[in-house]
């Protein structure tokens, strides 16, 4: 029986195999994980532009005869059809239709997503409703605002073509010794010469009257709004606060912990367990 007080992340999530004798060397030259050489049973990965902006975030399970591709993050049809089109003919590799599937892991407060191994299931069978049962499962509300605390990307928020997963905390989830990968020299250069412009951050409103009307994202150094230091990425509202993510200028980030929404008013800014920032 399961420890009730712990808390549990279930979610069901698109995933493909690859198969073939080639496809560790297929995925560690188009992720950012070392899939090669890595004994992980269970690696997070990146898939990214040639640019080095994010586009997926990726489980991929390892197995005797395949490896299994979890789009935590992403648009499961574009990764599969990018996938498909750089297949050379002398390649052995092989990529399956997409399924969906039952992903399970522990998650705590004060602890990175990233610090627990997932289980999963592709069948809800009665061994899934019995194991699911034991256990003490965020509702959605719990788990979209346990993903905000974690800084955990979404896509066409966070993952909207601009920004690259150094900036977003992943660093890593980047194998920068495995060699070549898509996106490697954009993020050689960006960490060798530390060249960051913007981080990512959690941000809460102490107000209590907002101004929902207003399409403003942008954060600014004061209620004069003369000095914008970065942008709103996500907003979670509950009866009780609201809260979100937002891409910070680093200039600005030893400056001030509050800055100013002309939606939200004044905000506060905090570093997440699920980033790098820490």
């Amino acid at each position: 029986m399961q420890d009730i007080k712990k808390k549990f992340w279930l979610e069901k999530f698109d995933f493909f195999s690859v198969t073939g004798k080639d496809a560790r060397k297929f995925l560690n030259g188009i992720t950012t994980g070392n899939i090669l050489n890595s004994e992980k049973k269970i690696i997070k990965t990146c898939w990214l532009t040639p640019n080095g902006v994010l586009k997926a975030l990726i489980e991929i399970i390892v197995l005797e005869r395949n490896l299994e591709v979890i789009i935590l993050v992403g648009n499961t049809n574009e990764i599969i059809d990018y996938f498909n089109q750089i297949i050379f003919p002398v390649d052995d590799v092989l990529i399956s239709k997409s399924f969906l599937i039952n992903r399970i892991q522990e998650i705590d407060e004060s602890s990175s997503w990233r610090t627990y191994q997932p289980i999963f299931f592709k069948n809800e069978d009665k061994e899934f409703e019995i194991y699911k049962n034991k256990l003490n499962l965020l509702n959605p509300n719990d788990l979209k605002l346990w993903k905000i605390n974690q800084a955990i990307p979404s896509l066409e928020m966070e993952i909207n073509g601009k920004n690259n997963p150094l900036e977003l905390g992943l660093k890593d989830l980047i194998d920068f010794n495995k060699g070549c990968f898509l996106g490697q020299e954009t993020m050689s250069k960006i960490k060798n010469v530390s060249s960051l412009k913007q981080e990512i951050r959690i941000w809460k409103s102490f107000e209590s009257n907002f101004n929902l009307d207003v399409e403003d994202k942008n954060l600014y150094l004061n209620s004069a709004k003369d000095i914008s230091v970065g942008k709103i990425t996500s907003i979670y509202k509950s009866d009780f606060e609201i809260k979100g993510l937002a891409m910070i200028k680093r200039k600005y980030l030893e400056e001030e912990s509050y800055f100013f929404s002309e939606i939200f008013g004044k905000v506060i800014i905090n570093k997440s367990v699920g980033s790098i920032f820490i």
